[in-house]
């Protein structure tokens, strides 16, 4: 079997017109952004106390994500991370789908680069189809989104059932939007909104 050595084509979505459309007006939704843009594009989409961004858990947001829904059923939970976060904690998908909690969803912003570490191309640049990874782990609704009208159509489900949606955004470089990086302040403060006590 003969392999092409073309890479894919790479999506064309601004990121942060992404973001800012998937957290618009979003009331008492839980975020966990995973490290590096996806944090400077929550950041930029409005910063708020019930954003947790992750400085330095590389991998780790969609777990966090899934203690976060155990720990308050009641809210939603979103996790909006990259290609490069998710393909290095790859196993939490698995972890998620298995967990089949009703108020986690988890949104992969994917540009098929290491957006971090000097843009080198993702394995989502190489064939892996993390959608795809997310069904055949047992998530029963994933989604892929190419276009601006796909987004505005995973918004609301991404906020109501377990989602896994991945978004092919553009690998264009953007000016970064540094929210809040004390992990102390970000942990009381986070706490603080959700009405629970200090550590």
């Amino acid at each position: 079997m003969s392999r092409s050595n073309a890479y894919p084509p790479d999506g064309t979505l601004d990121r942060r017109a992404v973001a800012a459309c998937l957290l618009r007006d979003p009331g008492d939704l839980l975020v966990v952004t995973g490290l590096g843009s996806t944090t400077y594009d929550a950041g930029a989409a409005g910063d708020r106390p019930l954003n947790f961004y992750l400085w330095g858990a590389m991998g780790g947001a969609a777990m966090i994500g899934l203690g976060l829904a155990i720990a308050q059923p009641t809210k939603h939970v979103l996790v909006m991370t990259g290609d490069g976060e998710q393909l290095m904690g790859i196993g939490a998908i698995a972890t998620l789908a298995g967990a089949r909690r009703p108020n986690l969803s988890v949104a992969v912003l994917d540009n098929a680069r290491f957006g971090e570490t000097g843009a080198q191309r993702s394995h989502t640049s190489l064939g892996t189809d993390l959608a795809a990874v997310a069904k055949a782990c047992g998530w029963e609704a994933t989604a892929v989104a190419e276009d601006m009208d796909a987004v505005e159509a995973l918004r609301p489900r991404l906020r109501r059932e377990p989602l896994f949606a991945v978004i092919r955004i553009s690998p264009a470089e953007v000016p970064r939007h540094l929210p809040p990086r004390d992990g102390a302040y970000l942990t009381h403060r986070f706490r603080a909104a959700l009405g629970l006590p200090p550590l």
